[in-house]
């Protein structure tokens, strides 16, 4: 599932290359040049070069969190490293923009994260450790008089879309920032016997190594610089995030879900905390959610991203985020841009007659400008006929119009950091994969238009194998993205490229539902998952076997995680011609999923009521309960119709996807007679996180693969019919 967490359901790493970057650069973080595109091509340019293997992951870094210094010449940023046992850690880099060197902030072994400038630029707050303990630190620019400020604490409690965690005063003098207090059912909840009163009594999807929500609270905090003196300006049993002090200092904004019983209903408002007092007001009641406010640098308007419609999910929406603004007291609420795609986290222009933005677009994530006085949206990056993602990003005021530094992901590089001043080109400043990627080649992503049997147009994303060579077959691995509200791209993907290096075509399908496409697109799916989607996956199947006379039907794989895993699981139930599936965390029984995941609205949002209720799929339908139709849809219902080979992957911990689905199917699997297997990650949760893992779930699924591609007779191309 998830759509609009952090990483949190993602199986495999996202990106992982260094590429060849334009002559006019600006220095790479104190490094040589990169790679020049002799040393670094595309899969057709070389004969004979390096491929990435698996065990690559634990030398890849990519840039996460991107900060401008208010005057633009520094740029905090955050690297993830892989090279360590267990997860990826992320560690904080001040760059200088005109020389290119760049200063770790902590030592080498320790993690930092979330670096925040003061509104001067004299100081860097971030999380990070010193000798007298962790919590958030505060530096020189340059790293230096760094000094522990105040512990955190934090909580595993399920807060879908948090945003910011520091906030400077604009005066400099003090941090806001966000930790966690006992609830009031901790006590009971941690004794013996556990007593469980929480309807939400699991924790969030990608904790990993607990059952069960520790009942912590979050709430804002304030610290003095000089004193290192802390107050608790918030309190009560709600959840507090998404900090952003105001520019004359009085108040500071803040996101809660302030509902009668908010384990229940999901619904996110804007809030103001006097900064001395604590007192709260409301700046927006709204049957909706809101996320990340952000007030202009004149303090009279609040941007943020918002939803219309009454019924959302914590944990994904159908509903796409657009961009808001307000004035002060939360008034004149309007939608900034009428872009009909999801739109992320807004930043005022140093200005304030702009705002800043994101939009997932067709498999790409670009970065768009639209004056608040009305007009066209401009792209920003990446250009327009240009592919990428962009990740984190900042703006800071230059001497030549907005400077604005971003990660950007494109099919050639990771995540890498990019500055663009005024109007110029944009250009790299960082190649943190330099000697990783030296002489290995790239698989080409292509474009694919897929026309469904009902007429609607989807769009798909194949990485040919390395040394397609005339007259030969190649395997084809259908990749299906989670959500289902999300979207894959021409982005670099580290398993597509392993499995291109291995001979493998990956094909990744934005079905209906995706991202990207629309509203009319994302709500596509709504009272029929394990439907129409399914049957786009198909659709795309056959499109490239149509179009790539190379690929070798006979040997297909499937995979998936979360919603991808879900869709798996029920695509073999539909056809034999699969000779191996792969599902990670998927759902095999939708009634019992809904009632064991950590969450219990995300149903109703997709079908417009809950299990036990009276359901409609359409006007002219007679009504019948949902969770028979549930029923219907469940790949469990329909084991006997298997004949693919199945490898479950599953993380022990999974409270998003309980690991239940993975051992119902299989076992039912078993008692039909077909070959599979289960593997079971620990300390994992809703995806697999830990290096050594990822890397684990590649091999198998390799080994998987390989050991079914060559026992199979013709696949069929009709699908079975519902029972």
């Amino acid at each position: 599932m998830h759509d609009h967490r952090s990483a949190a359901t993602k199986l495999a790493v996202v990106a992982a290359l260094a590429a060849a970057y334009a002559s006019t650069r600006l220095p790479l973080h104190g490094q040589p040049a990169p790679p020049s595109s002799a040393s670094v091509q595309p899969a057709s340019a070389l004969s004979a070069r390096a491929t990435f293997q698996s065990s690559d992951l634990y030398r890849l870094k990519s840039v996460g969190d991107v900060q401008m210094s208010p005057d633009g010449r520094r740029i905090a940023y955050s690297v993830q490293n892989n090279d360590r046992p267990g997860r990826p850690y992320s560690q904080v880099w001040i760059l200088d923009v005109a020389t290119g060197k760049a200063v770790r902030l902590g030592s080498d072994q320790e993690a930092a994260s979330g670096p925040r400038w003061s509104r001067d630029g004299a100081q860097i707050a971030y999380f990070g450790r010193e000798e007298s303990g962790a919590g958030v630190v505060v530096s020189r620019p340059d790293g230096s008089g760094a000094v522990l400020l105040a512990p955190v604490s934090g909580t595993n409690h399920p807060l879908p879309s948090d945003g910011e965690r520091l906030a400077w005063s604009p005066d400099g003098r003090q941090v806001a920032f966000i930790s966690a207090t006992p609830g009031p059912e901790t006590e009971n909840a941690n004794g013996d016997p556990m007593v469980i009163t929480r309807y939400l009594y699991k924790p969030t999807a990608s904790e990993g190594l607990t059952r069960f929500n520790d009942n912590r609270r979050l709430h804002v905090f304030v610290v003095d610089i000089a004193s290192r003196q802390v107050r608790q300006l918030t309190r009560g049993d709600y959840y507090e995030h998404s900090i952003e002090w105001s520019p004359e200092g009085g108040e500071i904004l803040f996101v809660s879900n302030r509902e009668p019983d908010p384990d229940r209903v999901f619904n996110y408002d804007v809030f103001a905390a006097h900064a001395a007092s604590g007192d709260v007001r409301r700046l927006t009641d709204t049957p909706n959610a809101e996320y990340r406010p952000i007030w202009s640098p004149n303090g009279k308007m609040v941007a943020y991203l918002g939803t219309r419609r009454s019924l959302t999910s914590s944990e994904t929406t159908m509903e796409d985020t657009h961009v808001w603004v307000m004035d002060g007291i939360g008034g004149s609420r309007r939608e900034l841009v009428s872009i009909d795609n999801r739109q992320g986290q807004p930043q005022w222009s140093p200005a304030g007659d702009s705002v800043y933005f994101t939009v997932q677009e067709r498999g790409n994530v670009r970065l768009y400008r639209m004056a608040t006085a009305g007009g066209a949206p401009t792209v920003v990056a990446p250009a327009p006929g240009e592919r990428g993602s962009v990740g984190s990003w900042s703006i800071a005021k230059g001497a030549n119009g907005d400077v604005i530094a971003y990660a950007l992901t494109t099919p050639t590089t990771p995540s890498e950091l990019f500055v663009k001043q005024g109007g110029g080109a944009a250009k790299a400043v960082t190649s943190l994969n330099r000697e990783l990627v030296a002489g290995k080649s790239i698989a080409d992503t292509e474009s694919l238009q897929v026309k469904t049997a009902d007429g609607l147009s989807v769009e798909a994303f194949l990485t040919r194998p390395l040394d397609v060579k005339p007259g030969a077959k190649y395997p084809l691995i259908v990749m299906i993205h989670g959500g289902p509200h999300g979207q894959q791209g021409p982005a670099f993907n580290m398993k597509a490229q392993v499995y291109a290096a291995k001979g493998y075509a990956a094909l990744m399908v934005n079905y209906r539902g995706s991202t990207g496409y629309g509203q009319k697109f994302a709500d596509a799916i709504f009272n029929d998952q394990d439907g129409g989607e399914g049957r786009d996956v198909l659709a795309g199947v056959d499109a490239a076997l149509a179009k790539y006379p190379w690929l070798d039907a006979n040997r297909l794989g499937i995979e998936g995680g979360s919603y991808g895993g879900q869709l798996t699981d029920w695509l073999i139930t539909q056809t034999p011609r699969f000779k191996a599936a792969v599902p990670a965390a998927g759902i095999a029984n939708l009634v019992s999923f809904n009632y064991m995941s950590y969450y219990h609205d995300y149903l109703a949002v997709e079908f417009g009521v809950l299990p036990h209720q009276q359901w409609k799929p359409n006007d002219k339908a007679a009504p019948r309960r949902l969770s028979d139709f549930l029923w219907e849809r469940s790949a469990l219902r329909y084991v006997d119709k298997v004949k693919t080979p199945v490898m479950f992957v599953h993380g022990e911990n999974d409270n998003d996807v309980p690991i239940a689905e993975a051992e119902q199917y299989f076992i039912a699997l078993k008692d039909a007679g077909v070959e599979t297997i289960m593997v079971r990650y620990p300390r994992e949760g809703h995806g697999v996180r830990e290096t050594k893992h990822q890397i684990d779930v590649i091999d198998r699924s390799i080994a998987w693969y390989e050991k079914h591609f060559h026992a199979g007779s013709a696949p069929s191309q009709q699908l079975d019919k519902q029972s």
